[in-house]
């Protein structure tokens, strides 16, 4: 069974949802494309979706396909116009944009978070690494702050 639940991680970082996934389990990326939909639904910014659910499951679909990980940590986070998707993971293979035949069925996943994210990129760490993506909204404030 899937969990479609999304939980704040704070009562002061209204901007920050964080979802652990078990790694090895395909079905993982549609609770992380999910989580995603339900922080931009939360966020106003709905209009992102589309873009941020293929995003979130091309990485972890990396994830699950490429790593010996047991789980993979999904976080979105706000802060103004930019909206940042992240998958960590224990690999330390970093992602690598491919330009595969067009006869080929796999190899384009990161060249699709390249298409779709206003930028995206990596950061090694000492226990693996963590894949980001960006997207930027025009509205610059939270629907909570709008309304103050």
């Amino acid at each position: 069974m899937l969990k479609a639940a999304v939980r704040l991680t704070g009562a002061d970082a209204p901007g920050y949802y964080r979802e652990t996934l078990p790694c090895r389990r395909p079905e993982s990326a549609k609770s992380a494309r999910l989580l995603v939909a339900a922080a931009l639904e939360a966020w106003g910014v709905g209009e992102l979706s589309c873009s941020g659910m293929q995003i979130v499951a091309e990485l972890v679909n990396n994830s699950v396909t490429h790593t010996r990980s047991r789980v993979v940590l999904v976080a979105i986070s706000r802060e103004g116009q930019t909206v940042r998707i992240r998958v960590a993971d224990k690999s330390r293979d970093v992602p690598v944009v491919r330009r595969p035949e067009d006869c080929c069925e796999q190899g384009r996943g990161i060249l699709m978070v390249d298409a779709l994210s206003t930028s995206w990129g990596y950061a090694k760490k000492p226990w693996g690494k963590v894949v980001w993506a960006e997207l930027q909204t025009t509205d610059a404030t939270f629907p909570e702050e709008q309304s103050a």
